[in-house]
């Protein structure tokens, strides 16, 4: 069964100064001032606090019970000859890696299966550039104050007039930036592929191994622009989606929702998806999904108008759809057996023509 949001939804519920985020006619837009490092005012059921006051609000199915000694991701993926660590290292440096043979074929899969899911579910793909403006960065809310996490190209006096996007949403929430929609026109629905890329790297530390954290990885993305009116209708689609992803790959995984504190600054709330790692006796998370309430329109002056009334805000929603790096580590673990192997779930088995992954030549 799908993922079905307890109570009546998770992401309803009365907002912190409710017409700070709905229907309201759009003012002149300012740049370069205080307001622009001002953060989203998080929604009223958001936690206070930091990530020690994370909720968990759904566990779906059980946590893998070995009667073997299991090995770790890292170990699993060397052996079967799916990852090379030090090529990686070698070609990029530091938090880098290269996938071969079935790990190159297994990440492709995934990202086809995931793609294929949201297309057939109405989402028009985009493939976005690499390349963005600093108005794009500024219009997602990472510009100006975080501008320092991303790998700049071009440095100009606001900061990076041209960088690396560090995931497809600050392109995606751009493609309608400075327009006005057709009130008929929502919600638009779309999804894209392309590579991420991130300053921060990973550590020596058991929770960093791998590729549970580097500076590219591959990640699908979800977003919606939504009429303020059904904007948590549309959070609650997106984590569904983002859930049964995962529920489809067999992992066991769970639902967070995430405190003020540890909530991205351009958002108003967040969910994430978190699967289990057995190495590290933990869960780690493979999609978050977001909504920004009308922050960032507000930022790209991004409207629609009803058909009586004055143009309003739309509402900016996003969600992974899945990020790859760590599922892989988690379908490793959780998916082993104890020939050392690793079973490959069946919705993947049809692009990889296996249901198994087995111990690879050296090469």
């Amino acid at each position: 069964m799908g993922f079905q949001p307890p109570g009546g939804g998770l992401v309803g519920g009365r907002v912190h100064g409710a017409a700070l985020h709905r229907g309201r006619a759009l003012p002149p837009r300012r740049g370069g001032t205080r307001s622009d490092l001002l953060p989203n005012l998080p929604d009223e059921d958001v936690p206070t606090g930091g990530k020690e006051q994370n909720q968990v609000v759904r566990e779906h199915g059980t946590r893998p019970d070995f009667d073997f000694e299991p090995h770790n991701h890292v170990d699993l993926a060397g052996r079967l000859g799916l990852i090379d660590y030090e090529r990686g290292v070698k070609l990029g440096g530091t938090g880098n890696w290269v996938y071969r043979g079935n790990g190159a074929l297994l990440e492709w899969a995934l990202l086809k299966f995931f793609i294929e899911t949201h297309v057939q579910d109405g989402y028009e793909l985009i493939l976005p550039p690499h390349l963005l403006t600093y108005q794009a960065g500024y219009t997602a809310g990472q510009f100006p104050k975080f501008a320092e996490d991303v790998f700049a190209l071009e440095q100009g006096p606001a900061g990076p007039q041209r960088f690396l996007l560090p995931t497809s949403e600050t392109a995606l929430v751009n493609l309608h930036r400075d327009e006005v929609l057709a009130e008929d026109e929502l919600p638009r629905k779309y999804v894209a592929y392309s590579p991420c890329y991130r300053r921060e790297a990973g550590s020596y530390r058991a929770a960093d191994r791998g590729t549970l954290r580097g500076h590219q990885f591959n990640k699908v993305e979800m977003f919606q622009f939504a009429h303020p009116d059904a904007s948590d209708a549309a959070h609650e689609e997106l984590l569904a989606k983002a859930a049964n992803l995962v529920e489809a790959l067999g992992l066991h995984h769970r639902i967070t929702r995430l405190a003020a504190e540890d909530t991205s600054a351009s958002m108003a709330k967040t969910f994430d998806v978190e699967v289990w790692l057995p190495s590290i006796d933990g869960y780690v998370e493979v999609s978050s999904v977001s909504n920004a309430r009308d922050y960032q329109a507000r930022r790209g002056n991004i409207g629609f108008r009803p058909a009586a009334g004055k143009a309003a805000y739309v509402h900016t929603l996003n969600g992974s759809g899945l990020a790859t790096s760590r599922l892989v580590p988690a379908l490793l673990e959780q998916h082993q057996q104890p020939d050392g192997t690793v079973a490959v779930p069946a919705v993947l088995q049809r692009w990889l023509g296996c249901k198994s992954l087995t111990p690879a030549a050296p090469r």
